[in-house]
C-alpha cells in the first residue's frame, strides 16, 4: 500500500517558522517512496477569506471553504493526515480524518496561547489565550500522535490532553544542505537576528547589544509588531541594519555573511533558524529557554546564555575566543545539524509508514 500524506496548515509556505518547516520536509520526502500534498492558504486554491492577525497585522486568519478544503482532501485521498497548525484550516481538516478513520497526527510547533501572555492588550491576551487553549484540546482529541520537536512540548501536550505523543526532529531548507559553505571568517564581524520582530523575541537585548559595541555590525532581519522600533533603533545607529521580511534565498545570503546567528526569544518551542546557522557552519547563540538546547546532539555546539545574562557581554567573549576554538565549534555544529536532519527525515519516513505502531 502506498503512503499519501496529506499536510494541512494554517499558514502559508514559507511565510512562518511553521509554514517553512512542512515546506522543507514535504521537499525532503520528494525522493522518498511517500507522496505528498500540502493544503495551505496560497496552495491548491486553499486562499478563502483573510483577515489580520489580532496583535500582528503582518500575518493573516484565513478562513477556508469548508468544501473546497474537503474536496481537496478528497481528491488526494491520503493514507495519513498531518495538521501543522490549531486554526480553522488544522480543525476542519482534523474533523474530515476523523470522519474518514484516517490516522491523524497534530504538530505541536508552538504553544500559542503562552506566547499571548506577552502581550500588553489585555482583552487581546484573554481571548485568544481563550481560543488557542481550546483549538489545541479539541485537535489533540482528534488526533492519535501529538508531535513535539522538544521535550517541554510534548509534555505539555500530554497536559493538555493528547493521547500519545513523539518527539520528533527539525528539518532545514534543502538549499541550506547543499549550497557550497561560505568559509567563516577569521575575524568576529557580523550578528544576525532572524524572526518575527515580537515581544516574546526580546528585541531590545539584541538592539543595546548594537548600541554597546559599535565595532560589529548587527543586522535584524524580520517582520512583525515590533517592526517600527526596530526601524527607529536601525536609524538611529550605524552600526545596525533592519532588511525586513526575506525570502529564503535572501536569508541564506544574510546568514552566510554573518559570523554569529543570535535568538534571544523568551519562549522559543526549538528555534529552526538557529539549526539553519548550525548548518551553514555559523555559531548559534541562543537563550536556555528555546528548545533546541534539549537535543544533546546539539547543545554542546551552542552558545546558550540565559534570560537575566547580557547578550553584548556574551557577544564580547565570543569575541574574545581564539579563532580556532570559534572555527572548531562551528565545524562541528554544522556537522551536528546535517547528521540531526538525516536522522529527522528518516524518523518522519518510519511515521509515515506506520504512524500507529507502538
Amino acid at each position: 500500500m502506498s503512503v499519501r500524506v496529506a499536510f494541512v496548515s494554517d499558514s502559508e509556505p514559507e511565510r512562518n517558522g511553521v509554514g517553512a518547516y512542512y515546506a522543507d520536509l514535504i521537499d525532503q520526502l520528494g525522493p522518498t517512496e511517500v507522496e505528498t500534498a500540502f493544503v495551505c492558504p496560497g496552495n491548491s486554491d486553499q486562499s478563502g477569506f483573510s483577515f489580520p492577525l489580532p496583535g500582528d497585522s503582518t500575518q493573516k486568519v484565513y478562513l477556508p471553504s469548508p468544501r473546497r478544503l474537503w474536496r481537496a482532501l478528497r481528491g488526494f485521498d491520503p493514507t495519513v493526515v498531518v495538521v501543522a497548525t490549531p486554526g480553522p484550516y488544522g480543525l476542519l481538516a482534523s474533523k474530515w480524518a476523523q470522519d474518514k478513520q484516517l490516522p491523524l497526527l497534530a504538530g505541536f510547533h508552538t504553544h500559542y496561547a503562552g506566547v499571548t501572555d506577552l502581550y500588553g492588550n489585555a482583552i487581546f491576551k484573554y481571548l485568544s489565550r481563550g481560543w488557542f487553549r481550546f483549538a489545541d484540546r479539541t485537535l489533540f482529541r482528534y488526533a492519535d500522535i501529538a508531535l513535539g520537536n522538544s521535550v517541554e512540548m510534548t509534555e505539555l501536550a500530554d497536559r493538555l490532553g493528547a493521547k500519545r505523543t513523539r518527539r520528533i526532529g527539525t528539518l532545514v531548507p534543502r538549499a541550506v544542505l547543499d549550497t557550497p559553505i561560505r568559509p567563516l571568517g577569521s575575524e568576529f564581524q557580523r550578528v544576525l537576528y532572524a524572526g518575527r520582530l515580537a515581544a516574546e523575541k526580546r528585541l531590545h537585548t539584541v538592539i543595546d547589544a548594537a548600541r554597546r559595541l559599535p565595532e560589529i555590525d548587527f543586522v535584524m532581519a524580520g517582520d512583525g509588531p515590533l517592526r517600527a522600533e526596530v526601524d527607529r533603533a536601525a536609524a538611529e545607529l550605524d552600526n545596525l541594519t533592519a532588511t525586513g521580511w526575506l525570502s529564503r534565498p535572501e536569508l541564506l545570503e544574510q546568514m552566510d555573511a554573518a559570523d554569529v546567528l543570535v535568538l534571544p526569544s523568551e519562549v522559543e518551542s526549538f528555534g529552526t533558524v538557529a539549526l539553519e546557522a548550525m548548518a551553514r557552519g555559523r555559531q548559534a547563540v541562543v537563550t536556555s529557554t528555546c528548545g533546541i538546547i534539549n537535543w544533546p546532539a546539539l547543545v554542546e555546539y551552542l552558545v546558550v546564555f540565559g534570560l537575566d545574562d547580557d547578550l553584548a557581554e556574551v557577544l564580547q567573549r565570543i569575541g574574545e575566543e581564539p579563532v580556532e576554538v570559534r572555527h572548531a565549534r562551528a565545524e562541528a555544529g554544522r556537522q551536528a545539524a546535517h547528521a540531526l536532519n538525516r536522522s529527522s527525515l528518516d524518523d518522519w519516513v518510519g511515521l509515515l509508514a506506520d504512524p500507529l505502531a507502538g
